[in-house]
């Protein structure tokens, strides 16, 4: 293939990637790849068809395999997982008594909660508690020292 036409697919590669789909970077790195062998063969560097598409095809696996995780953690990365959860720390008040280790319906800001006691010993209805941390739409309380 002449080297224009290996230009030509490296930049449609990555015109669609950018523009029509997001496959997290596998196309940028296979038009980076068709862009690397047309700029041997624009350097004059006659290469058979068959070289050329062995090289196309190392260089796409070569960083398919080692770069591509690295630009997708560095250009995306994950969200913190230490966020603070917004009513970690406020008080809840049982309304009813909740067994140590089970669950019993509690007030925070005005609405009614399920929370599980974290404690060895009940806690009775209107106690002032912590909530420690929110396992999804449970709040886990503690009595307020």
């Amino acid at each position: 293939m002449p080297w224009w036409g290996w230009i030509t697919i490296g930049a449609m590669l990555l015109v669609a990637e950018m523009t029509i789909v997001d496959l997290e970077f596998y196309l940028v790195l296979l038009g980076v790849s068709a862009l690397a062998v047309g700029g041997i063969g624009l350097a004059g560097i006659e290469l058979a068809y068959w070289v050329q598409w062995a090289l196309f095809a190392v260089l796409s696996l070569g960083s398919l395999v080692l770069f591509r995780q690295r630009i997708y953690r560095w250009l995306r990365p994950a969200p913190d997982a230490e966020i603070p959860q917004g009513v970690v720390g406020e008080e809840a008040t049982p309304v009813e008594s909740i067994a140590p280790g089970a669950t019993g319906p509690v007030q925070l800001r005005g609405t009614t909660w399920t929370a599980r006691n974290l404690e060895t010993t009940p806690i009775p209805a209107g106690t002032v508690c912590r909530v420690e941390r929110a396992d999804g739409l449970v709040l886990e309380i503690r009595r307020r020292v």
